[in-house]
This record gives structure tokens, C-alpha cells and sequence, in this order.
């Protein structure tokens, strides 16, 4: 949020900043600017000048009640019909993949063509705040918390059996070859999931935020991130709180399908460990409740500090684990398959960008529902908490810093990650002595990571760790994801009431519950790929506006630019024009020839006026 609190810094006043004129920023006075030292009364009020609509107790009731009642009504369906739920997602899902499975793979790819444009642009040079503002945070701080923003019970659910499944039990429709040639691609494909692409998306919300936050005092919300182009009214009206709903929707769906992920894989730990029988649905309804409440208990305890401190330390111990199979492992394998999948993955990754399986008909969609697919509904449908978090983090980056720094340091770790843990479930199953495919049912997701480590050194004690950081990745990610979905419900309050966030919490382990009695993880995918559609437009729309703010925003500094190179032009000749030129000046005119044509004579005229001087002297 804007720390802008007088009007001698005031993007409405400031030289580095927006002229008064800016039909963009007109409106957003000083006073109506959100400070870091504002109480939540203040806050308040600052937020209604804006146009936010609040009620008591710090809620917008036209994105809140919405918001709560469609989340219930999916909920409640899903638990009492669930087959009649299963049914109808799975059917949409179907439809979709088949109609529009085309459409989600050009708009991913398409973000990923933005966000280079706007780093290499013109744009890039645009700063994220006052033009004179210097990073919130150091590189390395930085860098970390991108890290943290997005994917850690995906990375750790997904480590192992991606690549794996595609080089064995499920490979992609038309692939050829041996296993190994299949595991090549199945690592490109899997870099191609987990890569740019997500990352892309996250870099086209956040940058818009970032903007919106940063450089124009706006509040956390989504809607105003829209507002170059829909301008201030609609966004303070129905449209806004329409984008805020999806948004709110979104991001409650994305938080339940990594719960149910992850309780699945929490469940499959336990039992490869001999501590249940077997990961039944009781279990895993039983995760999910304990999981939830501890994630209630720290928002209702507001351990703010102990989130990040918690979060940091999750970061080390899945840090730990993956050095530890990096060690334990087939150490220069893994190496080996990171440079080498790196280069498939360069040589195939526009291929895969754009490869809707147009002819693999039936087997192809399937697939696709299954992977790709789903992939890109679940980053879109996590694109709000995680764009929030990341343009909170960025305030004083340049738009180049970001957009690199967002696209190039999660992938980078993401491709590494994949490599390790990926490469030695390869490595296992190809050279070694195999045992983690299943002949019946194929590569076991959640299971296959225990599998693995269960035959290495210290197996028992890798398992537990990763249990540890697959529980603790879930319950900082609901914290957060409560407090982001509760701020945009709150109209961009920076802090919502806290039983709005203990509500939503709640209700993220309904819905992952719901989802799960309903029909397991092909529900929670297809739910996820369904809320996908809609904010995949308004990302969409958010690209556009935010070319189109940035293009004003820099044609006005570069006006202000050339003004004042004028201006220091004009000011440097007026005082210097005397000492520097003005003796030369007056040699010059006074041995010049007059050949003005008033000047010249004729025979008579001259001699008398010779003659005049003459006598003069």
C-alpha cells in the first residue's frame, strides 16, 4: 500500500509523478491514500473516498454475501448430492476440455508473450511506486518470498510422480519411443507445467496490482487493476464487485484443491509408515479437520510473525529434503538430468505450449483434462492470492526487475526441484531396482514420493519431514489465502475482521471435504478448471489495462522529461548567454558589411554622404 501521505509526495504533485490532468488519477487526493501508520478507523474512511463500499464490521456486503452463498451452495450440493455433483462437474469439465481446451493453452501461452514484452519494452523501465523509491526488500529477501508464494504442496505432491507416470503409465497421446525417450519428454512436459507458464500468469496479475497498489494508491482489490480500462465508476459498481466475487471464488477453490491434495498425500505418508492401515476417506476427512483447524487457529490468534517465521522454516526443511534425496540419491544423474531435460524442454516447449491434442480425439482430451488442463485452471484459480502476495512484496521494483525476477527465479528452482526428485524416481524405476509403478493402477501420486523414500538411508525420517512440510505448507498457505480472500471481501482492507477470515478458512476445508466424498481428485480438479474460465478473461482484461496505463504513464514522463530538459536549456542560455557569447556577439555585428537593401546608394546619394563624413570629421 501506498505510503504517499502529503501532497509534496503525491503522484498528484510530486515532479516524478502523474500531472493533476491524469484522467486516471484525478480523484486520489493525498488525503484519500492509504498510509502504513493508518488505524483500521482511518483506513476505513480513506477507503470509502475511494468509492469502497463498507458495512459494519469492515465488510463489503455486495462482494461478501455473494461470495459466502455461492461457496455454500457449492459446498451443500456437494456434500448432500454428491454423485449429482460429480456428474455435473465432470460433465462441464468434459465439455470444456473438448470446446475451449484450445482457448486455455493460446491464453497461457499469450501470457507468457506479455510478460516478456512488458521486461524487454519500453515499459521496463517503470517503477512500481515513486519514481524515486528504492525496493521494499533486499534481492535475496525477495527472491525467497517468491519462492514461497506459489506451488509448495503441488512441488512436493507432484515431485516425483509426474515425470514418472509419463515415462511409464501414462504417457501423453502421440508420444513415441522406449521409456527413456519417454521420460525425456515427460521431463519437458512436466518443466512445461511447472515453468514459465504458471508463472506467467501470476506476473500478469501482480504486475497489474503492483501498479494499481504502488504507483496509484489504489487498495488491495482487484477490480482496481481493471480500472484503465473500465474506468473509476464501473469499477466501483456492480463490474467491480463482480471481479472481486470471481476472484474470492477462485482462490477459495484453488486453497481446497491443494488441501485435497495434500491430505491425500499426508494419508498415503502415514500409511507407508505402518502408522494407519490404509489412507480411507475417514482419514482423509480427519486430515482435513485437523489441518483446517489448525490454519482457524492461527488467524484467530494472528500470529503474523509466527506465519512468516513459520513459513521460512518450512522452506528450510523442504530445502533439507531435497538436498538429503540429492545426496542419498543418484547425485550425478540428477545433474545430469537437469542440464539434459533443460534442453528438451527449450527444444519442445513450443510444441507443448500449443499442443490441444487436435488428433488424438477422445484419448487426447482425457489427457489433458488430466494434466495440462487442470494445471492451467489451478495456477488461474490461485492467480489472486498469489498475484496479491507478490505485488505487496514489489513495491520499488522496476517492471523489468519484476516481471524477470517472477519468471526466471521460481522456474529456475521449480526445474531443479523436478530434476531431483523426479530424476531419482526415473533412475529407480529405469536402472535401478523399480518397484514404484504399480502394475494395475499405475504411478500412485500421492504414495510414490514414501516410495521412494522409504528405500533410501533415513527413509523414515524423510518421510516424516515431508509429511511435516506438506502440513505446514497447507496450513501458511489457508492462513494467507483466508487474509487475501477476506481483504478482497473487505473491499482491500489491509485488516479484515477476523471472523470474516476464520469463515473462510472454514469453509476451505468444507469445500476440499465436499469435494473429496464427491468423487476424490478428478472432482477437485474439474471444480478447479471450472472456476478457471471466467477469471481467465478478467486476466485478460487486466493485460490490456495494464498496457494501456503504463503507455500513459510513460508518454507523461517523457513529456516531463523533455520540459525539463527545456526548461534547463533555457535556464542555462539566459545565464550564460552574456559571458559566454556576448563579446563575440558584438565583434561580430560591428565588422560586419550592411547589405541591407535600405542601405544602398547610388552615384549622388554616395558622394554626399561621403561627403557628409568627411565634413563629420
Amino acid at each position: 500500500m501506498s505510503e504517499i501521505t502529503d501532497e509534496s509526495t503525491s503522484p498528484t504533485s510530486s515532479p516524478g509523478g502523474p500531472p493533476p490532468d491524469d484522467p486516471l488519477d484525478s480523484d486520489l487526493r493525498p488525503q484519500h491514500q492509504i498510509a502504513d501508520d493508518d488505524t483500521d478507523a482511518q483506513i476505513t474512511e480513506k477507503l470509502k473516498a475511494q468509492g469502497v463500499r463498507l458495512s459494519r464490521g469492515s465488510i463489503a456486503p455486495a462482494v461478501f454475501w455473494p461470495a459466502l452463498i455461492a461457496i455454500i451452495v457449492v459446498t451443500a450440493c456437494a456434500l448432500i448430492f454428491p454423485d449429482f455433483t460429480a456428474d455435473a462437474l465432470l460433465g462441464a469439465q468434459t465439455w470444456l476440455v473438448t470446446n475451449l481446451g484450445w482457448y486455455y493453452m493460446t491464453v497461457i501461452a499469450a501470457f507468457i508473450v506479455f510478460a516478456l514484452y512488458m521486461c524487454f519494452s519500453r515499459f521496463g523501465s517503470i517503477k512500481l511506486g515513486r519514481d524515486d523509491e528504492e525496493p521494499e526488500f533486499s534481492w535475496m529477501s525477495w527472491f525467497a518470498m517468491l519462492f514461497s508464494a506459489g506451488m509448495g504442496v503441488g512441488l512436493v505432491f507432484y515431485g516425483v510422480a509426474e515425470p514418472l507416470t509419463y515415462a511409464t503409465s501414462d504417457p501423453k497421446p502421440g508420444w513415441t519411443g522406449d521409456q527413456v525417450e519417454l521420460a525425456q519428454l515427460g521431463m519437458a512436459q512436466t518443466f512445461v507445467h511447472w515453468g514459465l507458464h504458471p508463472w506467467a500468469i501470476y506476473a500478469v496479475i501482480g504486475l497489474a496490482l503492483a501498479y494499481a497498489i504502488h504507483r496509484r494508491g489504489r487498495p488491495v482489490s482487484i477490480r482496481w487493476a481493471l480500472e484503465p480500462l473500465l474506468g473509476e465508476k464501473r469499477v466501483q459498481g456492480w463490474m467491480g464487485d463482480v471481479i472481486d466475487i470471481l476472484a474470492v471464488f477462485g482462490t477459495i477453490a484453488g486453497v481446497a484443491t491443494s488441501l485435497g491434495l495434500g491430505v491425500q498425500q499426508i494419508g498415503a505418508g502415514l500409511a507407508a509408515m505402518g502408522v494407519v492401515e490404509s489412507a480411507d476417506m475417514t482419514l482423509l476427512i480427519i486430515l482435513i479437520v485437523v489441518i483446517t483447524f489448525l490454519a482457524t487457529a492461527s488467524v484467530v490468534t494472528g500470529l503474523g510473525r509466527g506465519i512468516k517465521w513459520l513459513s521460512n522454516i518450512n522452506l528450510s526443511l523442504a530445502g533439507i529434503l531435497l538436498i538429503a534425496v540429492l545426496l542419498l540419491g543418484p547425485t550425478l544423474f540428477m545433474f545430469q538430468n537437469f542440464i539434459q531435460s533443460l534442453g528438451v524442454y527449450l527444444a519442445n516447449v513450443l510444441n507443448m505450449s500449443f499442443d490441444v491434442g487436435a488428433y488424438q480425439g477422445e484419448e487426447g482430451a482425457a489427457w489433458g483434462a488430466a494434466w495440462t488442463i487442470f494445471y492451467w485452471g489451478w495456477w488461474v484459480s490461485w492467480a489472486p492470492f498469489v498475484g496479491v502476495f507478490i505485488a505487496r512484496i514489489s513495491r520499488g521494483r522496476t517492471v523489468r526487475q519484476f516481471v524477470a525476477g517472477v519468471l526466471l527465479v521460481p522456474t529456475t528452482v521449480g526445474f531443479f526441484w523436478f530434476s531431483v526428485m523426479g530424476g531419482a524416481g526415473l533412475f529407480r524405476q529405469l536402472f535401478g531396482e523399480g518397484g514404484l509403478v504399480d502394475p494395475e493402477e499405475g504411478v500412485i501420486a500421492e504414495s510414490a514420493l514414501f516410495d521412494l523414500l522409504a528405500d533410501m538411508p533415513i527413509g523414515g525420517i524423510l518421510s516424516v519431514l515431508a509429511i511435516v512440510v506438506i502440513a505446514i505448507f497447507f496450513i501458511t498457505s489457508s492462513d494467507s489465502g483466508s487474509l487475501v480472500v477476506d481483504m478482497l471481501a473487505s473491499g482491500g482492507h489491509p485488516n479484515p475482521p477476523t471472523w470474516s477470515r476464520v469463515t473462510f478458512a472454514v469453509l476451505e476445508g468444507l469445500i476440499a471435504a465436499a469435494l473429496l466424498l464427491a468423487g476424490g481428485l478428478t472432482v477437485i480438479q474439474a471444480a478447479g478448471l471450472i472456476t478457471a474460465l471466467p477469471f481467465s478473461v478478467i486476466l485478460i482484461l487486466m493485460a490490456i489495462a495494464t498496457v494501456k496505463a503504463m503507455r500513459t504513464d510513460l508518454e507523461q514522463m517523457q513529456d516531463r522529461e523533455l520540459e525539463q530538459r527545456y526548461r534547463r536549456v533555457s535556464e542555462m542560455l539566459q545565464e550564460d548567454f552574456d559571458s559566454r557569447f556576448g563579446e563575440q556577439v558584438d565583434t561580430r555585428v560591428d565588422h560586419r558589411i550592411d547589405y541591407r537593401l535600405s542601405r544602398t546608394t547610388g552615384p549622388v546619394t554616395g558622394r554626399f554622404r561621403r561627403l557628409k563624413g568627411n565634413e563629420k570629421k
